[in-house]
């Protein structure tokens, strides 16, 4: 049997000074005889306090103010308090004050939500992917505080206005394109699909936000840029080296950080007899096994006795990935090719230029590239302009063959 509770809030000042007269705001809750006081944080003249009342004396503009404000705590003290009877909790002083500041369990804040998914996805997600929700979460604080002038928020304040807020104040940030906001948003809405999952939210506040990503055309080394790459002298030793492992990458499909790992037991004999590369993906775990055609067999041969690839047990003497993108763009405007090269070009030479324009199915080359689904694979699929028109000659031959015939027989 519940016993009922006795419930008081009192509102009261208390003299910042003994030289002035200027007082501070508090409110006093009481239940079952025993006490807590929270501060106002407003201010106002003794003379102008009624202390029978509770309430700011006069009909001023700031009188009304200080009281409609006073009336405010006032309800919010008594919604806490009626908001515990209701769930059939545990009422005191201690849980009635933080159900009042949102800082009991039934009020968590949205950094507490990042905090706890960042924690517990630390041993899931790879170090760039939680990276990426660091930044994220950044930049959710200074929203936050610009707009809101807090520190934090609680949830249960989140609602599709502060999603657009959020997209809004992205917009603005001139370091961001579309599709790098998306991916900020798109990691908010994955928190807020955790914070209902954990019933620390009770609805999804970005379930009705639809990401809308430009599509973006994959940069790709030509067949004949490719060839320039390989076969052109190079005079620095580090150009060398990382035109070779760019090289490699091109004809492996590996992306850096797994060409940085590959030692000599990822070398192995594959069906057909001939020497295979096989790893694990570090993006998303899935294991890969790639064929080496001769180039990439050459260039492993030729590092074999390199000091650092003797040194670390590595297939190749590869740099740091702000390195290997540092020297591949001064390779690239020394032998004057017009492109905005990064590592991860390399990757999507391999899928369109070396494989796909050569008439490998794409199904191969998903396998080949390592992805779950195909449909990620066709983000690589342009066909490049002489491939179409190889095809297009092809079909042309024929017609004109099969034309011949028909005209031969007739």
């Amino acid at each position: 049997m519940k016993t009922s509770s006795t419930f008081g809030v009192t509102f009261f000042t208390r003299l910042n000074s003994k030289k002035t007269d200027n007082a501070l705001i508090f409110v006093r809750i009481t239940v079952n005889g025993k006490r807590s006081e929270i501060s106002l944080k407003r201010n106002v003249s003794q003379k102008l306090w009624d202390k029978n009342k509770g309430k700011v004396k006069g009909n001023t503009t700031e009188a009304r103010a200080l009281n409609n404000y006073i009336q405010q705590v006032r309800n919010k003290l008594y919604d806490s308090y009626g908001e515990l009877q209701k769930e059939g909790k545990l009422i005191t002083v201690a849980t009635v004050k933080s159900r009042y500041l949102g800082t009991d369990e039934q009020h968590r804040t949205l950094l507490q939500l990042v905090s706890y998914h960042n924690k517990t996805m630390q041993t899931v997600l790879k170090p760039g992917t939680l990276k990426n929700y660091k930044t994220t979460e950044n930049y959710l604080k200074k929203f936050v505080k610009k707009i809101y002038k807090v520190d934090d928020i609680q949830l249960k304040q989140l609602n599709y206005a502060f999603v657009i807020d959020f997209e809004q104040y992205l917009h603005k940030l001139p370091s961001l394109n579309n599709n790098g906001l998306m991916k900020h948003i798109e990691r908010f809405k994955k928190l807020c699909k955790l914070g209902v999952k954990l019933e620390w939210l009770e609805k999804d506040p970005a379930i009705n936000y639809q990401l809308h990503f430009d599509k973006v055309e994959r940069g790709y080394l030509t067949e004949e840029e490719l060839n320039t790459l390989e076969t052109s002298t190079l005079e620095k030793q580090t150009h060398k080296i990382v035109r070779d492992i760019f090289v490699f990458s091109c004809y492996t499909g590996l992306a850096y950080c797994d060409v940085f790992s590959l030692t000599q037991e990822n070398i192995v004999l594959g069906i057909d007899g001939n020497k295979w590369l096989m790893t694990q993906r570090e993006k998303t775990a899935t294991k890969v096994r790639v064929p080496l055609l001769d180039t990439a067999l050459a260039i492993i041969e030729k590092y074999q006795e390199h000091p650092k690839c003797i040194q670390t047990g590595k297939l190749l003497p590869v740099y740091s990935n702000q390195k290997m993108n540092q020297y591949i763009k001064e390779v690239t405007k020394k032998l004057e090719i017009k492109k905005h090269l990064t590592f991860h070009i390399a990757r999507h030479t391999f899928a369109t230029t070396v494989t796909l324009s050569n008439g490998v199915p794409i199904e191969t080359v998903s396998k080949l590239l390592g992805h779950t689904k195909l449909s990620t694979t066709q983000i690589y699929a342009r066909v490049v302009e002489k491939k179409i028109s190889e095809d297009m000659n092809s079909l042309r031959q024929k017609i004109e063959t099969k034309g011949k015939a028909q005209k031969v027989s007739s």
